[in-house]
């Protein structure tokens, strides 16, 4: 019998979501008409629902339902069911639970008023139906209202219970499998039975599965005994039949699921549903099959060793990737899964591509797409967890225990057919549930002993409303962060645009922070220890304020936020105090006024000036009272606050400096000591002074780069100032300087040091210093208040930074010289000798180097200052001797300097031959040339006595290298000069006589580099050297102008002549001029065609018996037969005119010939020749050639082939006559 309505007291909705909705943008899909949605359902107001009233309570166990069933049952209703476990993550509650009350009570009243038994399977389509013990299916509509019992007990008993269920796409048919191995086919729209099959598979085993396809007459079922069978519905003559077909038999395999494609009214066009794809899985492999056009079998897979227990489990989901959407398959047996993707190329070949797999720590017994990004898998504990695919990050994690999953394990069994099944089947389905699982449009429905659940996503909004019910507002604003960012998982009903989503966010997080003040206002303990108070808004406002930043909304924290917490006294303090860490690490950078005046007073009022100081030197101050804040500042000795005020609130730099010296110019004048506080402003104005010459702001920071120059002005300017602003009758001059000597010359100097290192290129900063260095000079040499060590640091301030200046390259040995001698005698002692050394490396001054080694018995580093000292490079040895040889040394210093000189020997092996002694080394002259070592062979020449040779040689060097480097250049002529101040006494008078010439030449060259000798009679040289050089250079200019004008005459003259040669050669006529035939006769013979510039055309013979050719080098210089017959002479005559004729004849008057081959002289095809070439000037004719359809070109002088670096052929042969 079937249930009617006065059975139920009322009627639930349920909301089926249609489809999950992919973002169209994200994956560039186009827009589609779909039907509506859940979750536009899921927001409707739920007022007019009526209290559901269970006709018996004693049936079913009110333990485990919502205490508000009685007030609401719609499944938009928020969690109606019991409090879900969830994991404790910043995801929050991604699954949304509801109990189907409607259903749940109708399955308990059915099978207490009518017999139907205990629920057996489900699926769920635009309806739902339920399959019992007893044989019913039991359907129900949208609002959960029954509309269809189908079947009775009586055919219950006879076909056992429901074991499986299937709805096909337009939801008009029902197939029902049983436990017996029946399978009906009902009418949906008015419960008629349509169809009963009882062959369509061997008899005695139980159906496992029964399903639809999307094609409307086909559909395939799975049973016990392993095998697989293809339905096919047809109707012929009005009667329904059915046609089985085995797909899959068991006795080569148990397959235990399938499962075929599936694809939404908006898909239906996809190319890969037209193939009907059909999964199956069995103990040990995944098949992919296509049921249409015809049975194919697409893929296997095996699944590799796995637990024997574990359940085969298949889903299928299209997926946007690439912008494209392809079918997914998901697999799996155990804790690992696999996913494969399908896809059609553009040729129409069909790909099954393994993607990467997931594996967690359980066994699982169900696995379902909830939508293309997420799964949802229920382990053999019974717990649910929503996983993230692209992440392989797990979500949630919700129990499902009290649910009574119903199992399908005495279908796997067959006990209603005598359990005649296998040992593996049987002990797979002690935990199969396929039948208890089914999903659709985005939601998931689980079915219980006594209830139905159905498992959806929740929307942005109320995942972070979960976490606001639960007081989890830490939580909460994580979470809507990121949503806010973009990183959340599994995210519902949020744009897809940056802008917006962020801007719908932020005001969701406004709204949540709002709320957090209020409960952290309304939480605080009213009684008790001011530090139980002081901890509660601590672990609460830095929260606020973080979250304000992030959302750059300081308006939201200083406007709404802090008014509200000024409320609570305590609230106030933590959050001034929490303002503290975000301003100095610059994320706060500006206040408004009355958040700024409250920080300065709370600060001040609890002493913690310090805090005062951090602050004020990394906010804008422009909103404040400057003057008062300067004063506040300097009552608190806060001496960097009250600079930074006046340079960044006032632009001002020397009123700081003012103020400083006010304070310690006093007892320093009078002589007295100075106190702590003093000496703090005496170094913090120095740094100051400091920081401003070198453009940085004080105390952090830098200058704005237009106000840089202007502050170094100033700063000078104030410092060498002859008065102060309010000076006394008896204050002596440069107050400013005289006062920062009195604290602390070295570090003034110091100052001063590093500033001039800063300005080497700015001439006003040069005046400034020369001025500075005037006023130290005139303020401490004759005055008696300064200390002879102050005087000394003076003296070693001038020395360190003009006679070690490295860029000031005049009179560089004089400069090093003169601090060579005050180090010697102890003049420079107040010095940093690392410093020192320093600065004689920059400028070169290797003898100061030697001699700081030398004090710390450095001597292995003294062989690099000789090899870097082109003047005393060759004492190098001698000094190297000297070490090894002499006492006073020791033997670990020897020993250095001995690994010293091998490593530089080392360095070029090329140099090691000049370690052999000279007697034992013949030829080694030969060697040092070799090797190009020119200066060895000069030494090695002089000291054979060769003087000339050595001469010579440098000579040479000097001459290869001129143009290229001028430094050897003058080494070279150092090392010349050299030579023949040595040996012009062994010389001739006319080897001295070049010598001297030499010399002076060497010498005046030196002049034009050095300064010092452009005077006396060295000028006149220097005169006399540059005025030949001018005369070169000028002469070398009217030289390369004459030859311009010639080559561009010369262009000219050949441009024109050019062009008078380079007109093609048309022949007049297709017939020889002579013997008047056609000038191809014989197509086998080879014949040679000549043609003249003035258009006449003959064969190469029959010019020859003319005799009009002139033999010359043994080449024929053809000339026109007809046009000089015209002229009156004979040819005989003409032969010695033509051998005589002038080869300079202006190549416009000289007639040209161009032979061609027979064979590439094809009828109504003329060619046409252009020959370019400087040569053609002395030449009246060229000659071209067919060679294996190669077109040469000769020279009638010679027979040799032109190259073509010598000529330029363009041929255009495609104009008939």
């Amino acid at each position: 019998p079937r249930l009617t309505k006065n059975k139920i007291q009322t009627c639930i909705k349920i909301i089926i979501i249609d489809k999950y909705i992919i973002d169209d943008k994200e994956f560039d899909i186009p827009q589609v008409d779909t039907p509506p949605t859940l979750e536009s359902i899921l927001n409707e107001p739920e007022d007019e629902d009526e209290p559901f009233i269970l006709e018996d309570t004693c049936i079913l166990n009110t333990e485990n339902i919502d205490a508000h069933s009685c007030e609401t049952s719609s499944l938009a209703s928020s969690d109606s069911g019991d409090p879900v476990e969830t994991n404790a993550t910043v995801h929050g509650s991604v699954l949304r639970r509801n109990v189907l009350k409607g259903i749940s009570a109708q399955m308990v009243s059915a099978a207490d008023k009518v017999d139907a038994g205990l629920p057996t399977a489900i699926t769920v389509s635009n309806v739902i139906a339920v399959g019992t013990s007893h044989g019913l299916a039991l359907v129900f509509d949208q609002n959960q209202a029954l509309r269809l019992c189908l079947g009775t007990t009586v055919t219950g008993a006879e076909y056992g219970a429901v074991s499986a269920l299937s709805i096909n796409h337009d939801c008009t048919r029902l197939l029902c499998g049983f436990a017996k191995g029946q399978i009906t086919m009902w009418d949906l729209a008015n419960g008629k039975l349509l169809r009963t099959m009882t062959d369509a598979h061997p008899p005695g085993t139980a159906i496992l599965h029964v399903k639809f396809t999307d094609h409307p007459a086909l559909a395939v079922c799975n049973d016990s005994g392993g095998s697989v069978f293809e339905l096919s519905f047809r109707r012929v003559m009005g009667m329904r039949t059915c046609e089985s077909r085995c797909l899959f038999s068991g006795s080569k395999g148990e397959v235990y699921c399938v499962e075929p494609l599936h694809a939404g009214p908006e898909l239906k066009d996809h190319p890969i549903t037209h193939y009907s794809l059909l999964a199956m899985a069995s103990l040990t492999k995944i098949l992919l099959i296509g049921l249409k056009p015809s049975l194919k079998v697409w893929m296997t897979f095996p699944y590799g060793k796995t637990d024997p227990a574990s359940v085969p489990l298949l889903a299928w989901q299209f997926v946007a990737a690439q912008k494209t959407i392809n079918p997914v398959l998901a697999f799996c047996r155990g804790n690992t899964i696999h996913f494969l993707l399908v896809k059609k190329d553009e040729s129409g070949t069909i790909h099954v591509i393994k993607q990467r797999q997931l594996q967690l720590n359980c066994d699982f017994i169900s696995l379902s797409w909830i939508n293309p990004r997420t799964l949802v898998l229920m382990d053999s504990t019974e717990k649910l967890r929503v996983v993230d695919r692209p992440s392989q990050e797990e979500l949630e994690t919700v129990d499902m225990a009290e649910l009574q999953l119903v199992y399908n394990s005495s279908h796997f069994k067959s006990l209603a057919t005598g359990g005649n099944v296998s040992q593996a089947l049987a002990l797979v389905g002690e935990k199969t549930c396929y039948q208890s699982v089914c999903s659709y449009a985005g939601q998931i429905m689980y079915l219980g002993t006594k209830s139905v659940h159905i498992m959806t996503l929740r929307n942005w909004r109320e995942r972070v409303d979960h976490l606001l019910k639960q007081e989890k507002f830490m939580e909460a604003l994580s979470l809507s962060w990121s949503f806010h960012e973009g990183t959340a998982k599994a995210v519902l009903s949020l744009f897809a645009d940056p802008a917006k989503r962020k801007g719908v966010v932020a005001e969701k997080m406004v709204e949540i922070l709002l709320q957090y003040v209020d409960r952290s206002l309304k939480k605080c303990p009213e009684q008790g220890k001011i530090q139980v108070m002081e901890q509660h808004f601590q672990d609460m406002v830095p929260i606020m304020v973080d979250y304000c930043l992030l959302l750059q909304r300081t308006d939201l924290l200083f406007n709404q936020i802090y008014p509200r917490l000024v409320e609570n006294s305590v609230a106030r303090g933590v959050f001034l105090e929490s303002l503290e860490p975000y301003i100095l690490s610059e994320r706060i950078g500006c206040l408004t006024a009355p958040v700024m005046r409250d920080l300065l007073s709370y600060f001040q009022e609890n002493g913690m000036m310090d805090s005062v100081e951090g602050c004020l030197v990394h906010m804008d101050i422009t909103n404040l009272d400057i003057q008062q804040v300067v004063q506040m500042c300097w009552d608190n000795q806060l001496y960097d606050a009250m600079i930074y005020v006046f340079n960044s609130g006032m632009n001002d730099y020397i009123s700081p400096m003012e103020k400083l010296f006010q304070a310690i110019g006093p007892p320093l004048r009078e002589g007295k000591p100075l106190t702590d506080e003093h000496v703090v402003m005496g170094n913090k104005l120095l740094v100051y002074i400091s920081c401003c010459l070198a453009g940085r702001a004080y105390p952090l920071g830098d200058i704005p780069e237009d106000l840089v120059p202007q502050v170094k002005n100033q700063v000078f300017e104030f410092l060498i100032r002859l008065h102060s602003v309010e000076a006394a009758q008896e204050e002596e001059v440069y107050p400013y300087i005289r006062t920062l000597l009195h604290f602390d010359t070295r570090e003034f100097l110091n100052v001063l040091a590093l500033t001039f290192e800063d300005f080497k290129n700015d001439k006003q900063a040069l005046e400034y210093q020369q001025r500075i260095v005037d006023i130290l000079l005139k303020v401490m040499v004759d005055n008696s208040d300064f200390t002879p060590s102050q005087v000394g640091c003076l003296f070693t301030f001038l020395v360190l930074e003009f006679l070690c200046s490295p860029d000031d390259d005049s009179r560089h040995t004089e400069r090093q010289q003169v601090l060579l001698e005050l180090l010697q005698v102890g003049g420079v002692v107040q010095f940093d000798e690392g410093h020192l050394l320093d600065l004689a490396e920059k400028a070169e001054f290797y003898q100061i180097c030697e001699f700081m080694y030398d004090r710390k018995h450095l001597y292995d580093k003294i062989v690099d200052c000789y090899l870097k000292d082109p003047l005393r490079k060759e004492e190098l040895f001698n000094y190297i001797h000297n070490i090894l040889s002499m006492p006073g040394y020791s033997s670990e210093e020897k020993q250095l300097v001995w690994v010293k000189a091998l490593q530089h020997i080392k360095v070029s092996q090329k140099r090691l031959h000049m370690l052999c002694p000279l007697e034992h080394t013949p030829g080694r002259e030969k060697i040092t040339e070799k090797h190009k070592l020119h200066e060895a062979t000069a030494y090695l020449l002089e000291k054979k006595g060769d003087v000339q040779g050595a001469f010579e040689v440098l000579l040479q060097e000097t001459g290869d290298e001129v143009p290229s480097l001028l430094q050897r250049v003058e080494e070279a002529l150092h090392d010349i000069i050299a030579l023949c101040q040595r040996s012009s006494h062994g010389l001739n008078q006319q080897q001295r006589e070049v010598c001297v010439c030499v010399c002076v030449c060497a010498r005046a060259v030196r002049s034009t580099w050095d300064p010092v000798y452009g005077k006396g009679k060295l000028a006149e040289i220097q005169g006399l050297i540059l005025g030949m050089l001018e005369t070169f250079n000028y002469e070398q200019t009217l030289l390369e102008t004459t030859t311009n004008l010639l080559n561009s005459d010369l262009h000219w003259s050949l441009s024109h002549l050019r062009k008078a040669v380079s007109r093609g050669l048309h022949p007049r006529q297709d017939h020889c001029n002579i013997c008047l035939q056609q000038y191809k006769r014989r197509q086998e013979s080879e014949e040679e065609i000549i043609i003249f510039s003035c258009g006449h055309l003959y064969h190469c013979q029959c010019l020859q018996r003319k005799e009009v050719g002139v033999l010359s080098e043994r080449q024929y210089s053809w000339s026109c037969y007809k046009c000089t017959s015209n002229q009156g002479s004979r040819p005989a005559d003409r032969r010695s005119t033509e051998s005589s004729r002038s080869h300079s004849a202006s190549l416009a008057q000289v007639s040209q010939a161009v032979t061609i081959h027979n064979q590439c002289a094809q009828p109504n095809m003329k060619i046409l020749a252009y020959f370019i070439h400087l040569n053609m000037l002395q030449k009246n004719r060229l000659v071209c050639v067919r060679d294996h359809n190669v077109l040469k070109c000769y020279r009638t002088s010679s027979t040799k082939s032109i190259s073509h670096f010598d000529y330029f052929l363009f041929l255009a042969a495609f104009d008939p006559f």
